[in-house]
């Protein structure tokens, strides 16, 4: 059971958890970067996505899971990236997240999936205020591995926040 000082410490805060926690990397051009192995359901070959008009961008379609229709978004776009490009070693990884207070299945595609990772309770650092491509509020953390640096991405803040261009033409 995570504690709300372990929340606070997973989002950058003071306090830490007292035990490693596994996380999922994948990469993003040449960027590692990992999702909590607890919000991943199953990683996926990058299948075929039926585009949906009139989505935003980042948002490629939608792909049949089992019969579920489940949301692929690309993740390359969704932080200002060029598109992602099916290879070999692209593939969807389905993760299950709250959106507007409801419990959503979506698929986020990435370049690649490297591996599982622990992190000890002292290997994360904050999020950097400047420096990345990526906007902090999407940061759990840098991880501190053998292999240099792994941004920690809190998924639930990646799919919760608006656009800007949303945002504006909505307002």
């Amino acid at each position: 059971m995570t504690t709300s000082a372990e929340n606070t410490a997973a989002r950058g805060g003071e306090a830490g958890p007292s035990h490693p926690v596994q996380y999922l990397t994948f990469t993003l051009g040449s960027e590692v970067y990992a999702l909590e192995i607890a919000k991943v359901r199953e990683v996926l070959d990058f299948p075929t996505v039926t585009p949906v008009p009139r989505m935003p961008d980042f948002l490629r379609g939608v792909i049949d899971l089992r019969g579920s229709v489940v949301p692929v978004v690309d993740l390359r776009i969704k932080f200002g990236m060029p598109m992602t490009e099916k290879n070999v070693d692209s593939c969807v990884i389905i993760t299950e997240v709250t959106v507007d207070g409801d419990r959503t299945v979506l698929g986020a595609l990435a370049d690649s999936v490297r591996e599982v990772i622990e992190l000890e309770p002292g290997s994360m650092a904050p999020a950097p205020k400047i420096g990345t491509a990526l906007r902090s509020e999407f940061i759990t953390g840098i991880g501190m591995q053998d292999a240099g640096f792994v941004t920690v991405l809190d998924i639930e803040r990646v799919f919760g926040h608006a656009e800007p261009a949303a945002a504006a033409a909505e307002a």
